[in-house]
C-alpha cells in the first residue's frame, strides 16, 4: 500500500482543475461493453479505480488505452469469462459489471464487490430489478449467478424501496437492450446518473427522465458511438478541494466544476462565513481571516448535501468558533475518519445514529494515521496540510482510487506532498 507524506503549515493559493467524476467513470467504463463499437471518453480522472477497471475488461478479451486523460476502449471482442476476483474485491463499482454484462449477453457471473467499508450497502435493490427484467439471481460463495431464459429481459415497471444510485445506474444498463419499455420509479437522481443516460442516449438508447425520481428505458437492439464522451467534473473531488482552500488557502480558484451539483456544499460553506465567489465553470476561495460560525450538516441524497463530502468538510469545521455537527442519515457507520483526526489533536466524537460532534481546534500536529476508505483519506489529508509538523497517511492507495492525480495538483497549490509506494499509475 502507499504512503503519503505531508509536512504541514504551507499556505495554498493559485489555481486547481476538477478531473473526471470517479463515480461516472467507474459505471460508464462498464457501460461501454453494451457498445457494438469501440468506445472513447475524456476528462478521465488518473485514479487506481480506472486500473483496475481495465484489468477487468481484458480479463474478457475487451483492449482499453489510457493516455492524457483519454480513455479508449474496444468491446467488439468480448468474450465471456470470469472476472478477476482481486480487482473485484478491490472495487466496489464492478458491481455495475452485473447490469452491463445482464444487457450484453442475458447472464452474468460476478464476485460479490469489495470497496470501501463505510458501513452495510446491499445490493438488493439491484437484484430486485434484474429479477423484475425477468434475470433468475442465485447466490453461492460470495458469488452472484444471473441468467435469462430464451425471452431474455424484458421491460418492467420497477419501484426502488430505497433511493439507491448504484441500483439505478444497474437497472439502467441492464434494461437498455431489454424487450419493451421499463419504467423505474423512486429513482437516484444524482448527476452521474445522467452523464451515464447522456452517454447511453448519444449511442441510441432511449432514456427519458434521468434526473428526476421517474426514469422511462425504452429498450434498443444495438448501440453504436459515434464521437467521444465527456465525464462531467467531479463535485465530490471539487468539494474537497473547496474545503481545503477555506481552511488554509490565501486565494485558491477551483476549476472546471458545475455549480450548481455543488449548492447544497457552497450554501453550508457560506453559511459559516466564507464569501466565495462563484461563477459559469468555476469557484474562487478567497483567504478566509475573519470567524467561522458552527453549523450543522444532514446527508441527503442528491440534491442533498452527499455523504462523500461530510469527511472532506470536517477538518474546515475544526476551525469554526464553536461546537459543529454533522448527521449521516446514508451511511452512519462512516465514521473511520475520527479516531484518526483525534490522534492529531482534533475535537471530533461519533455519537449514536451517525451523528458527529465537531469542535474548534485551533492546533493540529502531525502524526502516523491510516486512510481507511477514501473519503476518510481525503479528510486526513487536509488535517495534514493544517496540522503543524510531518503527517503520514498510510494505506493512501484508498485516497489514489479516488482523486485525480493528487500530489502533482496539490504541489502545485503549494502544499509539501509525497506519494511514497503504491501501485504504478501516471499521477502527472
Amino acid at each position: 500500500m502507499a504512503k503519503i507524506l505531508i509536512n504541514g503549515g504551507n499556505r495554498l493559493s493559485g489555481e486547481v482543475t476538477i478531473g473526471g467524476a470517479k463515480n461516472s467513470t467507474v459505471a460508464l467504463i462498464p457501460a461501454a461493453i453494451l457498445a457494438d463499437t469501440p468506445v472513447k471518453f475524456d476528462s478521465v480522472p488518473s485514479i487506481l479505480d480506472v486500473k483496475n477497471l481495465q484489468v477487468i475488461l481484458a480479463s474478457m478479451n475487451v483492449t482499453s488505452s489510457f493516455e492524457n486523460g483519454e480513455l479508449s476502449i474496444d468491446p467488439t471482442q468480448i468474450k465471456e469469462a470470469p472476472l478477476p476476483r482481486n480487482s473485484i474485491k478491490s472495487l466496489r463499482a464492478s458491481y455495475y459489471f452485473m447490469g452491463a454484462l445482464l444487457g450484453k449477453f442475458g447472464r452474468a457471473t460476478v464476485t460479490f464487490p469489495g470497496g470501501d467499508n463505510i458501513g452495510p450497502r446491499p445490493i438488493d435493490q439491484h437484484i430486485k430489478g434484474f429479477k423484475a427484467l425477468g434475470a433468475t439471481v442465485t447466490e453461492e460463495d460470495d458469488t452472484i449467478y444471473m441468467s435469462t431464459g430464451p425471452q431474455g429481459l424484458v421491460g418492467a415497471n420497477i419501484f426502488l424501496d430505497k433511493i439507491s444510485v448504484g441500483a439505478t445506474m444497474n437497472i439502467m444498463m441492464a434494461a437498455v437492450k431489454a424487450k419493451g419499455v421499463t419504467t423505474l420509479e423512486n429513482a437516484a437522481r444524482e448527476p452521474e446518473i445522467i452523464d451515464l443516460a447522456t452517454f447511453l442516449n448519444n449511442m441510441g438508447a432511449n432514456i427519458r427522465g434521468a434526473g428526476t425520481d421517474t426514469i422511462r428505458i425504452i429498450g434498443v437492439p444495438g448501440l453504436r458511438a459515434n464521437a467521444i464522451h465527456t465525464i462531467i467534473p467531479d463535485r465530490i473531488e471539487a468539494g474537497t478541494y473547496l474545503s481545503m482552500a477555506a481552511a488554509l488557502g490565501d486565494g485558491v480558484t477551483i476549476k472546471n466544476i458545475i455549480p450548481e451539483h455543488l449548492e447544497s456544499f457552497t450554501s453550508k460553506m457560506i453559511e459559516m462565513g466564507i464569501k466565495l465567489q462563484i461563477s459559469e465553470d468555476e469557484i474562487y476561495v478567497p483567504a478566509t481571516n475573519q470567524e467561522l460560525k458552527p453549523i450543522t450538516i444532514t446527508t441527503a441524497p442528491f440534491p442533498g448535501f452527499a455523504t462523500d463530502l461530510q469527511q472532506p468538510i470536517t477538518p474546515l469545521l475544526l476551525k469554526a468558533n464553536g461546537n459543529s455537527m454533522i448527521i449521516d442519515t446514508i451511511y452512519p457507520q462512516r465514521i473511520r475518519h475520527i479516531v484518526e483526526l483525534r490522534r492529531m489533536g482534533a475535537d471530533v466524537n461519533s455519537l449514536e445514529g451517525g451523528i458527529i460532534q465537531i469542535g474548534e481546534s485551533p492546533r493540529l500536529v502531525g502524526s502516523d494515521v491510516r486512510a481507511a476508505e477514501i473519503r476518510a483519506g481525503a479528510s486526513l489529508m487536509i488535517a495534514a496540510m493544517m496540522a503543524d509538523g510531518q503527517t503520514i497517511i498510510n494505506d493512501a492507495d484508498h485516497i489514489l482510487r479516488g482523486y485525480d492525480r493528487v500530489e502533482y495538483k496539490l504541489t502545485e497549490l503549494g502544499a509539501d506532498v509525497q506519494v511514497i509506494g503504491g501501485d504504478e499509475i501516471d499521477f502527472m
